[in-house]
């Protein structure tokens, strides 16, 4: 890309998106709402012009992209850097063009009262969108949705296709979140003509595409905007605070039912805001934690107006789980009781699909998740779908929800600019999962170099905005910094700190890792006297490779790696340790280096979700500790385990 335009489409980029305001609830049927999927193959197109800007000046917006030039049949969602066999696309930097022709239903073209939305799961990383040629949406940040009224678009010619057309551009700029630099490569003796790349500071491969499910739905004219819950536990009754956002130019009615599980209904409201009250409430617990985890209420939502043509509802129906999270000296309290977060960090990642987000592969790690016993999960390092937080509700699995903030290493991404965005950012993640009740913590960064000056005030600012946006949920960022040198750690919640012993230092000695895990331990909790979370820790495998004594890679290697980490862990989680997630839960795709063998192999399971050895020593510990933490809640353990020789049901 010239560096000329460069600049340009950066300081365009940086001057915000221009996506729609108000509220961000997931699209569900109800009696006044449809909706209609879009994923399948598009027409794809890829700009390999010099400046990556041919799209734009030749306005391939304007008329159906095949006529362009050449294009591709690609899958959405799926990220679109290994569906073809195109070098070119794996690392493709630059933008990409999808296009899709789409018939609406014959109602919602003839009924000019019916809102037609579009809305994109996801665009990695900048986004921009046409309907017929008409100009809609922009959108920053590839990893959490946005959406556009395509009404009047699409019922001016009822009964003929529309046509969707989206320009994303995965370029990250040092004001990105994750951030990222563009490198010029301007030595001709070993380098062609304008030869840049992308190069950033986090170690996952930077895919980009529509990531998830691409869709419309329709409300009424009039409808429910957002919907805000926050619960509470009095003694036996549970307390469910709303709050409801209408978009109406009428006198409108609101009247709220919940319901229970059998279909009946246990309280009733009505108004924009109040509170119902839940008599002998069930709770929604973590998976093990309780015989009866992750209880939902279904709320239902009713919005009457009445209008001149006559009575207009819209209709929408939010899951509750009712819970409390304090954090209260060295414990994290949910419903009153501690909790130890045994758990893992994920990452969005597969063969083929890359970031894309597949049921199948979602259904399958949840199984490995209650196989191995854990209770949790981080989402490293970026938002998940909005379905897989879904799944986090439905099974009692614990999210600590992180935000793109990885990677923040630039004394120019701690700047104004950098905050501005991040900012934005964190409203649009809580404005998406405040309702859920699996997310207990927010975690606005993973490793920034927080002992730069300017992230005193970065980190401080930022997590008081958190605060501000959700003041019932604790608030941390994941420091791999010293104690004594983190700026930003005084303003968290909970200490979550990464390390890896005996692999990027030390390596090959596995004698030092508990001597080094205890004094990590003990320094951040002299100096800030708060619970601690190990966030990151663990080893590379290679599948099949053994070694004993063990020696780095061996499957040996990572599982002694993880005992001895288990052995100084055992020693705190009594005290003020009040977690450890594994890095990682599977293999996943990097770029390439010499450090990287087709990837990142500290996976406890391959990246075709097949355990490891250390998948079986996790699972042992896990479902220990599930025996000494949760004891009298033994019926929450599934029946398939029962058989094994580790787990005592006496």
């Amino acid at each position: 890309m010239a560096p000329g335009l460069w600049l340009a489409w950066a300081a365009a980029l940086c001057a915000g998106a221009l996506a729609l305001e108000g509220g961000m609830l997931y699209p569900r049927e109800s009696p006044s709402r449809e909706r209609k999927d879009l994923d399948g193959l598009w027409d794809f197109r890829a700009d390999f012009s010099v400046d990556r800007n041919q799209g734009f000046r030749e306005r391939w917006y304007q008329s159906p992209l095949r006529e362009s030039g050449p294009v591709l049949d690609m899958p959405v969602p799926a990220s679109f850097n290994d569906v073809g066999q195109d070098y070119k696309l794996l690392g493709f930097t630059g933008w990409v063009w999808y296009e899709r022709q789409v018939m609406v239903p014959q109602s919602w073209a003839q009924n000019l009262g019916t809102r037609v939305i579009l809305r994109i799961g996801s665009a990695h990383y900048y986004a921009i969108v046409w309907v017929n040629g008409v100009h809609v949406a922009e959108h920053e940040g590839g990893h959490l949705p946005f959406e556009a009224d395509i009404s009047k678009l699409v019922q001016s010619n009822p009964g003929e296709l529309s046509r969707i057309t989206i320009a994303i551009n995965n370029t990250l700029t040092p004001h990105t979140l994750p951030p990222g630099i563009i490198e010029h490569r301007t030595d001709r003796s070993r380098y062609p003509n304008n030869y840049f790349i992308q190069s950033t500071n986090f170690d996952f491969f930077n895919y980009a595409g529509l990531h998830r499910p691409v869709l419309l739905y329709t409300t009424p004219p009039f409808y429910i905007d957002d919907i805000t819950v926050t619960t509470e536990v009095d003694q036996s009754t549970g307390l469910v605070n709303y709050e409801v956002a209408v978009r109406s130019s009428e006198h409108f009615e609101l009247e709220l039912l919940l319901w229970d599980k059998d279909g009946k209904v246990v309280a009733k409201g009505a108004g924009s805001q109040g509170q119902l009250k839940v008599p002998n409430a069930q709770l929604w617990w973590p998976y093990l934690m309780h015989e009866q985890p992750a209880y939902l209420y279904s709320l239902e939502v009713t919005l009457t107006v009445q209008t001149g043509a006559g009575i207009v509802s819209d209709i929408y129906t939010l899951p509750v789980g009712i819970r409390t999270v304090h954090v209260v000296n060295n414990q994290f309290l949910i419903n009153g009781k501690p909790f130890y977060f045994h758990g893992v960090n994920k990452h969005e990642d597969a063969d083929v699909r890359g970031k894309g987000f597949d049921w199948a592969l979602v259904m399958k790690d949840f199984n490995l998740l209650r196989w191995l016993g854990a209770n949790s999960f981080r989402t490293s390092h970026y938002p998940y779908a909005e379905e897989v937080m879904q799944m986090c509700d439905r099974y009692g699995i614990v999210v600590i929800d992180e935000c793109p903030g990885v990677g923040i290493i630039l004394p120019e991404s701690f700047g104004n600019v950098s905050l501005n965005h991040h900012l934005e950012v964190m409203e649009e993640l809580v404005r998406r999962d405040k309702n859920h009740p699996s997310v207990v913590m927010w975690s606005v960064a993973n490793e920034p170099v927080s002992s730069l000056k300017p992230a005193a005030y970065y980190f401080k600012t930022l997590i008081a905005h958190t605060k501000a946006l959700d003041p019932n949920r604790p608030v941390t960022f994941v420091s791999n910094t010293k104690p004594e040198l983190d700026l930003g750690a005084p303003y968290v919640d909970v200490i979550c700190i990464n390390s890896y012993y005996s692999w990027y230092h030390d390596f090959g000695h596995l004698e030092v890792i508990r001597l080094q895990a205890n004094t990590n331990f003990e320094n951040w909790y002299k100096l800030y006297q708060k619970p601690i979370i190990q966030t990151e820790y663990g080893a590379d495998s290679i599948p099949g490779f053994h070694q004993d004594p063990p020696l780095m890679f061996s499957e040996e290697y990572q599982k002694s790696v993880m005992q001895q980490y288990h052995l100084a862990l055992d020693q705190k989680r009594k005290d003020y340790v009040i977690g450890e997630l594994i890095w990682n839960f599977a293999d996943f795709m990097t770029n390439q280096s010499p450090l990287r063998v087709i990837g990142n192999k500290k996976g406890i399971f391959t990246r075709q979700r097949q355990p490891k050895e250390a998948a079986f020593l996790l699972k042992e510990r896990y479902w220990r500790i599930a025996n000494e933490t949760m004891q009298p809640c033994l019926a929450a353990i599934p029946q398939y385990l029962e058989n094994q020789p580790f787990y005592s049901f006496d």
